[in-house]
Formats: structure tokens, C-alpha cells, sequence
């Protein structure tokens, strides 16, 4: 295709950038295209005129060249024959036509064209022929030396190059035919004086037969060092014979190791096995695979922190401040730990104190493990054990296994940098266990202050010493951790967060740390206290702050929105507005009794995101004395019931029921929210107060909520939860509470706000709740 020019020397032509290949005028060559510039251009070359220009790239490597990339002489060649291969490849056959200068490189995104300029293949300077004919003979001489290297090149080609006379085609029989270095072929392309030619040639012949020698003699040296029978070690000897032509020598590297373990502060065995491996080391040929797995073995070996300790002042004010600082409420948790720290102070020594931090998700273990290291002024690292299920995750795999690495407890220790650090053990009781190993049993040597002081992992097999570290878990769910790695550990119960504290946490860390993460100051954005309760009470449903904060984050994307958009300079959320920013209400308020009715109590019920209020129903029907029990109640409720109904028979007279009435009455006994799963004892009281209520008509207080386990006999026993329980109860505006005799001392963890607005009744048995619960009998008598 001819350029707008329209000159007789200067032509554009699609272009293909050649990596590691030179092309020259008459000759035939071929080459694979494989990339899409390449490719594109070859098929728009045979739609026009079937010739390309073909120029060498400075870097095989460059995928995308540009003109600084590419030579500046090169070939427009004919293109004789295409054949398509897999995968978008061509295999080209070409012949040159003429050399050209590389004037411009026009690339517009598909392929490439290049405008050039013919130039002379040979300059018409004149030839000495006495320096010709000498050349001639130097490069003959060199190239009968070449093609011993090579005893299958065809006699033909010896032959004819031996004969030739003329400088430009022996020049060209030569480099057309053998197998030199594309840039020594560039330099031979971009020259036209056939004398300079042919010296180039020369010195490009003779530093290949010199590199032809050299790796004879390295063939030589090797076989007469090979002993019949081991050939295996061919290769070894070849490359050893090749270091020593180089000068390079792998002994310093060697002796560098062995320095190292000699300055590893570890046991004289120890160092004994890790010598032994050094020398096996320097025996072996640096690209064995062997050699591989114990250089990997000796760094990972090198790499731990043998006898590294931290040393911190460790102050018991520091440590408070750090820990009231990171979060809010958990007083008995802040306590213990303190107390943890208070023995380490006094003896930094002491072994075998393990924490397991355990409750819901969200309430902060995890942050509370890292306040701990922060106090401690300990390394910190974490070591997730969910879904763990193979033994060689904890304790490492034997180093002969393709792949093999260290457990997660020394790659912990490792990552850490010490060798007492704090590990964190998440989520312990994920663990599981199947056909590849159990790996809590791998834990308990671990968290064993008795054994932990020689821990041995399968990978570094040498003794490691654990019993400086703190060790600290986690989990959800006690009762899922195995009873023997269990008992190696003190449980500090995290308990879920009430509304309350909820409120706090949210005002004191998570709205601060959501207005930094948003970019917004505290004068762009305020979040009313109404909001915040509002977003708590009716938008999260949770035993910890992680949806709490999530919310907290989207009202400061939406407020960053408005701001950013010139919308507002401040903005700020009260209570009513709350429901623009999030959409409706997620969550309904508990259902309670709102006015005294017959049969319907204020019942108090745990849950695992906190304590809600739960009224129980009691409905008579005239029939013969069946019991219905509806609301997905579990098995204990059921049984509860049953004790109710017995003991409201034993007391039938009293409260002027008919005794007979298990076999004229039909009993329904419902707990609304029937899609929600109910069980647990602790609604014996409710249920009794509700059959009371509904068989003998009296009405019960509306402002009274309940909870307690019953005896056949009437005795109330003391039940779990009381502090979510009442918190609960105060959300809901209870004024008075019926909790068991027993649980009196558990008023302590009680909520101070709680105690203040709610009055306790302490019942010893069902007199004293249906006393306080019933509001009047039927003549209106109190």
C-alpha cells in the first residue's frame, strides 16, 4: 500500500516487530505470529500486496512495542505462504526483498504500519581485492573450524561456501545459514560495505566457535569424571565442571548457613541435626530438588525467633486505661484480666494461664485479645482455627511431602518475631475433626503449660519452646469445645450487650470511627441520642455492635452524600429522621400486655441476642380437659405446662376454681411469635399465673412481668439470663419484676438504670407471685 506521498522510495507497510529473528534481502525464512498486532497485520498484508516489513525488537520480552522499542533498519519481505495453527497462531513463510529505513511507526490499536525507506542492500564503494580476498579467507577458515561442531550440515552448503569467490555471496551463504545471535545479525544488516561485512562476520564466527570449544571441553572434563554405572550423576558433574569455568563457588553461601545455626540459641542436639542438614546441603547441586527441600527447611528453621523475647514494663494503670479505653461496659471481663496481668507482673514467669474468651458474635473477644497484647507490650498474632480439620494444620507437614510447610502455630510465632508473643486461637470451637486427623487433639499439646516447652512440628522437627507465649481463645459455643482441651482453659464469659451499653458503645467508639473512616468531622455530622435508640431498638436485633455499626456507617455514607453534593454543609439525624435514612423498621417492639386482661401474662424470656419480653395466653373452652400448647414450644415447655395445670388443681379452691375443671375445661396455652422456636424452664411462673388468671377470671397487672422455673409443689427456682431478662422488662416500661429468691445476688450484673426503675419481687414460691401478679377477684376485693 502506498503512502499519500506517493514517492518512489518511501512506502507504508503493515509491520511485524520480530523477537529474536533477523530477515535479509533474498532470504527465505519462516516464523510463527502469534500475537494479535502480528496476526492482524499478516492478513491485511495479504489482502493488499502480500508484502509486510519485518524489523527486530531490542527486547524479546516487550509485548507491545513501540518505536523506541524497534531497530531502525529492517526488511520488506513477500510473503509466499500462511498456514493458521490452534490458538490464533501463524506459521509464515517469507523472502526479503530489499532493506528500508524504519522513517515513522503508525500504530492504531489493531496493528502496526510502518512508513520507510528503501536503502542499498551494499554500498558501491570500491573493493580492495587483496583485502577481499584476505577476509575471504579468514572467514572460511573459521567457518571450516564451525562446521565440525556440526556433522550433519549439509555437504552442499560445506561445498559451496568453500569454493565461493564472490565476497557478497559467500557473506550471504554464511548468514542465511547459520545459527548466529539476532543482534550480531542486526549489526551485519544495518552495514553496506562488504568489507566491513565480512570482518563483523568473522569476529561473530569466531567468538561462537570459541563458546563451541568451551562447551566441548566442559563435555570432555565431565565424561572422563563419570564412573561406569552412574550416569545419574551426569548432569551434577556438568554443572560442577560449569561453575568452575565460571568461578563461582556455592561453599560461601554454605558457610553463611552454618554460621547462623551456630548462633541459634538452641539445644547442642538440635544444632547437631541442623549441621548435619547444612553439610548434606553443601554437597548436593544447587538445582536438585533435594537441595531444594532442605534450603527451604534451614530458612524456615532460620527464620524463627530462637530465644527472642520482648521485654515490656508491664503497669497495671497502663493496662486500665488501655482496656477502658478500647471498650465499654465488661467490668468482670476487665477485672480477670487485670488480675492476669497483675500475676504476670509478679511473676513473669508463671505458666499455664489460658484464657478462652467465650460469647455471642460481636461483642468484642477478638479486640479484647488484641487491648490484652497492647497492655501486655507483647506481639501479636491470630490464628483463625474455623473449619481447621487436618492435624498437619496445627502441628505442620514432614518436610519430604511436596509442598510441606510449617503448622499455623510456628508460622504464628514466625509472623510474630518473638518467641512470646500473644497468640489469639479464633473461633476454637469450629475445630472439626474427619479422616485426616483430629486436630484438637494437636491443640492440647499446644495449650499443655506442661508439655508446650518441647513442641515438636512435623515440618522444623526440633524442639521449640512455647511455654513463654500467652495463649488466648475464642468461641461462641462452649459446650462445642472437647472436654480435655476445654479443661486446659480458663472460660471469661462475654455477655451479650444491653441497650444500654449498646447506646454507649455506639456515641463513644463507633460513631467516632465511622465519621473518620467517612472523612466527615463531628461539625458535619451529629447523631441525636433519640436516633441512636432508635436505630438499636428498631433496626439490629443482636447479642454485639456489628449490625449497630454497619448502620452507623450507612446514615454516614448517606450524610457524606449530601454533603459532598452541595446538598448540605451539616447534617443532622434526629430521631424521625431515621426512617428516611434506613427505610422502614426492621424490627417490631416486643409484645407485652398493655392493660390488665384475664389470662394474658408479661412473661421474660433469654435469647441469644439479648432478653426479650414474651406474653403467654391462656384460653378455656368448654370440653372434656385437653391441654393445647401452641407457639413452637420445645419439649421442657411442654413439660412446664403440664406442671402448671397439676398445680393449679392442688390450689383450685383457694382462688375459686372449680376443682373439676380438667374435665370439663379445654385449656389453649399460646406464646405469640409461633414461627420463633421457645424452650427452657423458666416459664413455669408465667404459665401457672396465666391458668390462675384465665380459670378463675381475675384479671393480671399489666405492669408486672415474670420469669422463674416451678416445682409440682409450688416452689419457684432460680433461672439464667436475669440481666438481659430486665433489661428487657425496663425497655418495655415494666415497673415490676417477679425473678426467683435465689437469683437475689445476681442483682449485681444488673444494669444500674435498670435497678433504678424497676421494682423487684422476690418469690419463694407461687403464693407469693400469684399475691403480687393478680390484680383483684371477681367481688373487686384486693
Amino acid at each position: 500500500m502506498k503512502s499519500d506521498k506517493n514517492t518512489e522510495n518511501s512506502n507504508v507497510f503493515y509491520t511485524v516487530a520480530m523477537r529474536g529473528l533477523v530477515a535479509f534481502p533474498k532470504m527465505v525464512m519462516h516464523f510463527d505470529a502469534a500475537r494479535d498486532k502480528s496476526v492482524a497485520a499478516i492478513e491485511r498484508a495479504l489482502k493488499e500486496n502480500a508484502r509486510i516489513f519485518l524489523v527486530a525488537q531490542h527486547e524479546a520480552y516487550v509485548d507491545n512495542p513501540k518505536a523506541s522499542d524497534l531497530y531502525k533498519v529492517g526488511v520488506v519481505a513477500e510473503i509466499r505462504q500462511v498456514l493458521k495453527l490452534p490458538d490464533n497462531v501463524m506459521k509464515v513463510l517469507v523472502e526479503g526483498v530489499y532493506k528500508a529505513n524504519l522513517l515513522r511507526l503508525i500504530d492504531d490499536g489493531k496493528c502496526l504500519k510502518a512508513e520507510v525507506k528503501r536503502t542499498p542492500t551494499y554500498s558501491r564503494a570500491k573493493v580492495d581485492a587483496v583485502e577481499s580476498e584476505a577476509l575471504m579467507r579468514s572467514v572460511k577458515d573459521v567457518f571450516e573450524r564451525y562446521a565440525s561442531f556440526f556433522p550433519k550440515m549439509p555437504k552442499e552448503l560445506f561445498s559451496s561456501v568453500m569454493t565461493e569467490e564472490d565476497p557478497i555471496k559467500l557473506f550471504e551463504n554464511i548468514v542465511y545459514n547459520c545459527n548466529l545471535n539476532y543482534r550480531d545479525k542486526q549489526t551485519l544488516l544495518e552495514e553496506t560495505h562488504i568489507i566491513n561485512m565480512l570482518s563483523i562476520l568473522f569476529a561473530c564466527l569466531t567468538s561462537e566457535v570459541e563458546i563451541l570449544e568451551l562447551e566441548n571441553l566442559i563435555n570432555e572434563q565431565t565424561q572422563n569424571s563419570i564412573d561406569k554405572g552412574q550416569k545419574e550423576f551426569y548432569l551434577r558433574e556438568q554443572l560442577r565442571v560449569i561453575q568452575e569455568q565460571l568461578g563461582e563457588d556455592e561453599a560461601e553461601e554454605n558457610f553463611a548457613i552454618i554460621s547462623k545455626i551456630m548462633d541459634l540459641k538452641i539445644d547442642e542436639k538440635s544444632r547437631e541435626k541442623l549441621l548435619k542438614e547444612a553439610d548434606k546441603l553443601g554437597k548436593l547441586p544447587p538445582s536438585s530438588q533435594e537441595a531444594f527441600v532442605i534450603k527451604n527447611y534451614l530458612d524456615t528453621i532460620l527464620d524463627l525467633p530462637w530465644g527472642k523475647y520482648t521485654k515490656a514494663k508491664l503497669s497495671l494503670d497502663k493496662a486500665a486505661a488501655v482496656l477502658e479505653k478500647d471498650h465499654y461496659g465488661l467490668k468482670k471481663v476487665k477485672e480477670r484480666i487485670l488480675e492476669f496481668l497483675a500475676v504476670h507482673i509478679l511473676n513473669p514467669e508463671i505458666k499455664g494461664q489460658i484464657i478462652c474468651l467465650a460469647g455471642p458474635p460481636g461483642v468484642g473477644k477478638t479486640s479484647v485479645a488484641k487491648s490484652i497484647a497492647h497492655a501486655m507490650g507483647r506481639k501479636y498474632a491470630r490464628v483463625s482455627l474455623g473449619g481447621v480439620r487436618d492435624e498437619a494444620d496445627i502441628r505442620g507437614h514432614r518436610k519430604t511431602y511436596v509442598g510441606a510447610m510449617p503448622g499455623r502455630v510456628i508460622t504464628a510465632i514466625q509472623q510474630a518475631g518473638s518467641a512470646n508473643p500473644l497468640i489469639l486461637f479464633d473461633e476454637i470451637d469450629k475445630l472439626c475433626s474427619d479422616i485426616k486427623g483430629d486436630p484438637s487433639s494437636a491443640m492440647l499439646e499446644v495449650l499443655d503449660s506442661e508439655q508446650n516447652n518441647a513442641f515438636r512440628d512435623h515440618f522444623i522437627e526440633v524442639p521449640f519452646d512455647l511455654s513463654k507465649a500467652v495463649f488466648i481463645t475464642t468461641a461462641n459455643n462452649v459446650s462445642a469445645i472437647p472436654g480435655p482441651l476445654l479443661d486446659r482453659m480458663e472460660v471469661i464469659e462475654l455477655p451479650s450487650y444491653t441497650a444500654e451499653e449498646k447506646f454507649h458503645i455506639a456515641k463513644e467508639h463507633l460513631i467516632p470511627k465511622q465519621l473518620k473512616e467517612h472523612g466527615l468531622k463531628t461539625s458535619q455530622l451529629k447523631i441525636d441520642d433519640g436516633a441512636v435508640n432508635e436505630v438499636i431498638q428498631y433496626y439490629t436485633r443482636e447479642a454485639g455492635v456489628r449490625t449497630l455499626e454497619r448502620c452507623m456507617a450507612s446514615l454516614c455514607r448517606k450524610a457524606a452524600k449530601k454533603i459532598a453534593g452541595g446538598e448540605a454543609k451539616r447534617v443532622t439525624i434526629k430521631q424521625k429522621d431515621v426512617h428516611n435514612y434506613l427505610g422502614i423498621r426492621k424490627y417490631l417492639a416486643d409484645l407485652s400486655s398493655k392493660s390488665d386482661q384475664v389470662g394474658v401474662v408479661n412473661g421474660l424470656a433469654w435469647t441469644s441476642v439479648g432478653g426479650v419480653l414474651m406474653p403467654l395466653e391462656v384460653l378455656t373452652l368448654k370440653g372434656s380437659g385437653k391441654i393445647e400448647v401452641t407457639g413452637s414450644l420445645g419439649d421442657v415447655m411442654k413439660e412446664s405446662s403440664k406442671i402448671a395445670v397439676s398445680y393449679v388443681r392442688s390450689v383450685a379452691e383457694k382462688y375459686g376454681i372449680d376443682p373439676e375443671f380438667n374435665t370439663k375445661t379445654d385449656l389453649h396455652i399460646h406464646a405469640p411469635e409461633g414461627a420463633v422456636p421457645k424452650d427452657g424452664p423458666s416459664a413455669g411462673v408465667t404459665m401457672t399465673t396465666a391458668l390462675v388468671s384465665a380459670l378463675s377470671g381475675i384479671p393480671v397487672r399489666s405492669d408486672v412481668a415474670m420469669t422463674g422455673e416451678i416445682t409440682l409443689h409450688g416452689k419457684v427456682l432460680p433461672i439464667g439470663g436475669l440481666r438481659e431478662k430486665t433489661m428487657a422488662a425496663y425497655k418495655a416500661g415494666i415497673k415490676t419484676v417477679i425473678i426467683p429468691v435465689d437469683n437475689k445476688s445476681d442483682l449485681e450484673e444488673v444494669d444500674d438504670a435498670v435497678k433504678e426503675n424497676i421494682q423487684f419481687i422476690f418469690a419463694e414460691n407461687l403464693e407469693q407471685v400469684l399475691e403480687n401478679a393478680l390484680c383483684k377477684d371477681k367481688e373487686g376485693d384486693k
